[in-house]
């Protein structure tokens, strides 16, 4: 028994007549016929008493009816469900991220875009390092992740797919007091002998090192290598050295901390969007098209 031999009994039936049943199925009344007698002999006896004037059912075809309707109905639904999943409609995106991402407002901006446009997928959200996100992405444990370009410079795993949705200067920020304050700007010569402290969660810092020596022109003072984007700032509030870091962290405001512009032409930031190159989820596909479209 195939779900068209119940579409054809149901047609048959509501209409009370195989001649406006099979107009309505389009198909040839004799066809229709021959498939009601097949159903009728697999299931062992009438569905329906026949007369020159019209059909009706009998107790066996009464009982299918019922049994025909739900079965049809759950097909319909089953069909459009799987549809809505394809086109992203339903479903589960595991987005990670790292400071950047929120601190610049992209991630806010992309997941409020999207839960607009597809309310009923479920957005996770998970904080994670930028050098862990490209195996949680390989792995399935996460679908998009948001992290800095310098995380990704190594992978060259044709799987990923990196987009550039931010670039951002770097700003130094340092403690009220200290002695480069009245500078409006610093430059790397400013910094010279100045203990400095770094982010290392990602590989920046693996070419922000040489990129602060050629500008200085001397080997910087590398204090603090941390991998927490809070305790770059805590350390810098402190007065323990000087934090250089992207611009979007000026969002992040601590008691006893400041920021300044930083000029140099050898140091950025930047956001990436990474992610499975062949997607075939609808919903992740439906989020990085919102997602890509914005870019920069």
């Amino acid at each position: 028994m195939e779900l068209r031999h119940l579409r054809y009994f149901l047609a048959v039936a509501q209409e009370g007549h195989f001649g406006r049943a099979a107009e309505r199925l389009n198909i040839v009344q004799s066809a229709l016929s021959v498939q009601i007698k097949a159903l009728e002999d697999e299931l062992g006896g009438p569905l329906f008493i026949r007369t020159t004037r019209k059909v009706t059912l009998t107790q066996a075809g009464e009982v299918l009816k019922r049994e025909a309707q739900h079965t049809v109905d759950q097909a319909e639904h089953a069909r459009r469900a799987v549809k809505r999943s394809l086109s992203g409609g339903s479903g589960i995106v595991r987005v990670g991220f790292a400071g950047n991402a929120v601190f610049s407002g992209r991630l806010m901006e992309d997941v409020r875009a999207f839960h607009a446009e597809h309310s009923d997928v479920e957005i996770q959200l998970q904080e994670m390092a930028p050098l862990l996100q490209g195996e949680a992405i390989l792995s399935g444990r996460l679908d998009v992740g948001y992290t800095s370009g310098h995380s990704i410079n190594n992978t060259n795993d044709s799987i990923l797919q990196k987009t550039c949705v931010g670039e951002y200067p770097v700003i130094a920020a340092m403690s009220s007091d200290h002695m480069l304050v009245p500078h409006g700007h610093l430059t790397p010569t400013l910094l010279i002998n100045h203990p400095l402290i770094l982010y290392t969660a990602d590989d920046r810092y693996k070419t922000l090192e040489p990129a602060l020596e050629r500008a200085m022109g001397c080997e910087p003072f590398i204090a603090y290598r941390v991998a927490s984007t809070l305790t770059v700032l805590a350390l810098a509030a402190s007065g323990l050295g000087v934090a250089l870091v992207p611009a979007p962290l000026m969002q992040v405001q601590i008691p006893g901390l400041v920021y300044r512009p930083f000029v140099s032409n050898e140091l950025n930031a930047n956001l990436f969007v990474l992610s499975r190159n062949a997607e075939t989820t609808g919903a992740v596909k439906a989020f990085l098209d919102i997602t890509l479209r914005a870019k920069i």
